[in-house]
């Protein structure tokens, strides 16, 4: 009797030692299931915005590619035609600026007698 006695004893005093020890590890699981379903929620939370937001630009691009033609048309004739005029500029800069972007070719003894006639006049 003194041998179950002391038998007894013994699962008496490990029971509790090893339920709190399976207790400890299905706590600790769970924290970590806890942690890890909430990074996941965060992941596909982010996810889903980031794909919200690509599709938003892809859209707005395909408007963009859509009138891009149209831009280029309006550059191209904005670029075609003279577009220098007299705000800060004499006359003789603004004709041979235009001369320029029409594509004629400035006669080299002008510009010395424009600007020599002009200093001439300032004296």
């Amino acid at each position: 009797m003194n041998h179950y006695r002391k038998l007894v004893g013994i699962i008496l005093m490990a029971l509790p030692l090893t339920v709190g020890w399976v207790g400890r590890g299905w706590y600790e699981d769970a924290r970590r299931l806890t942690a890890e379903r909430a990074t996941r929620q965060a992941i596909d939370a982010a996810m889903a915005r980031e794909s919200d937001i690509a599709e938003r630009v892809e859209a707005r691009l395909a408007e963009l590619t859509a009138n891009e033609r149209v831009i280029d048309r309006g550059i191209i004739r904005e670029i075609e035609r003279p577009i220098y005029r007299r705000v800060c500029l004499e006359p003789d800069a603004v004709r041979l600026l235009n001369d320029a972007a029409a594509g004629r070719a400035p006669d080299p003894a002008e510009p010395a007698a424009a600007l020599s006639g002009r200093a001439a006049g300032a004296d």
